[in-house]
């Protein structure tokens, strides 16, 4: 019992085990069974990118480059890139196993052939690819099904396929925010430069061990000498000088080069995003061009039914001017049906000569109604 509480209390903290897939720069993986806590440790991430990864969380697609990682959070696809080994978030809709599968693949083409990208570029194109790829095969099936049900809606109003078009101009809104998520996130990170700067983890790292061996050959050399004799204070001053001199332009000289390559770094990164933002837009405008051609069809379907409406109230009336007329003819031959004594009973064709008289005069008066209607431009006639 205690021990079952202390599983709901892990649980609720969020440091429950997850499945991972583990895929390092040889193209090998391994499914992993990690805490939250494992992770960001290994990583040096905050909790708060750890949720973008999380899938009870509803997150907009996100790309972060942080100091020793990039939190990669496209949809279906959720991993964290580092500048050795990519930890991509186990599940099971297929999408992690298709990015396990090609990454793979990819690695081990690659061994043999020269790659101008790093580690991680080459996954987050990847992900991106496959996000791209995804979002694109569902926009082609909603334009396969929803095109020729607009035409049939057009020639046919009916219930079924109005519900349809309604049921899939949810879907369409739904993916077109998510297609609006991932192009935003794409362009803010073209718009960023050091955004962009920080996502390069094999450089940073190769500086980084550049820094450590200096800083060793420079220990090495200073400590190492040996003292065969005793050097004057003078000399042992002016020695210090010129190794703090040596170590700073050493300093300088690799913090220029690594920022002028940066710089080129960052224009390849940049012309990467691009591709894909191309790609994005350009879903962006189809699914948009989509959305116009269901409110165009809703416009048509609204003239149409106010068409259909005008007739109905212009029948309305010409039946309802009828039939007044038809109550003033019935109520005159009810007046002369009943039993009463009158002149005009003496001669048969009296009555006739009413009856003639008043339907003649009923069609006058309902012909100066449609002119009446016309004069007012109630319905054309």
């Amino acid at each position: 019992m205690h021990k079952d509480m202390n599983n709901i209390g892990v649980k609720k903290r969020g440091h429950g085990n997850r499945s991972w897939i583990k895929i390092d720069q040889e193209g090998n993986s391994e499914v992993l069974e990690l805490e939250k806590a494992t992770i960001m440790r290994h990583c040096s991430l905050p909790s708060r990118d750890m949720r973008l990864l999380d899938p009870l969380f509803l997150c907009p697609s996100t790309i972060l480059g942080r100091e020793k990682a990039i939190v990669v959070s496209l949809e279906q696809i959720r991993c964290i890139i580092t500048a050795d080994e990519v930890i991509l978030m186990n599940s099971l809709d297929g999408c992690a196993a298709q990015y396990k599968a090609e990454l793979c693949k990819r690695l081990h083409a690659s061994k043999d052939q020269s790659d101008d990208l790093p580690f991680e570029f080459r996954a987050l194109e990847l992900a991106l690819e496959l996000t791209c790829s995804f979002l694109d095969t569902q926009m082609k099936g909603m334009e396969i099904e929803i095109y020729p049900l607009l035409d049939a809606l057009a020639s046919s109003i009916n219930t079924l396929n109005l519900e349809r078009v309604r049921r899939f101009k949810g879907n369409l809104l739904s993916l077109t925010q998510q297609v609006q998520k991932v192009r935003d996130e794409v362009e803010h990170l073209m718009d960023d430069d050091g955004d962009m700067a920080e996502m390069f983890l094999t450089e940073k790292k190769q500086r980084l061990e550049a820094n450590i061996r200096s800083n060793l050959y420079l220990e090495t050399s200073f400590f190492g000498k040996p003292k065969s004799a005793p050097v004057s204070p003078v000399g042992s001053t002016n020695e210090s000088f010129k190794l703090q001199r040596a170590f700073s332009s050493i300093v300088n000289s690799s913090s220029l080069m690594s920022s002028s390559n940066g710089g080129d770094n960052v224009e390849q990164l940049e012309m990467l995003l691009e591709a894909y933002f191309v790609v994005i837009d350009d879903m962006l405008s189809k699914l948009l061009s989509l959305k116009e051609s269901i409110d165009d069809t809703e416009d048509l379907i609204n003239i149409k039914l106010g068409n259909v409406q005008n007739q109905l109230i212009q029948f309305q009336v010409l039946f309802t001017a009828a039939t007044f007329l038809a109550t003033m003819f019935a109520a005159l031959t009810a007046v002369f049906g009943m039993n009463f004594s009158d002149d005009v009973f003496e001669h048969p064709t009296s009555f006739q000569w009413i009856v003639y008289l008043t339907l003649i005069a009923c069609g006058l008066v309902f012909i100066s109604f449609l002119f009446y209607f016309r004069y007012k431009k109630i319905f054309p006639l």
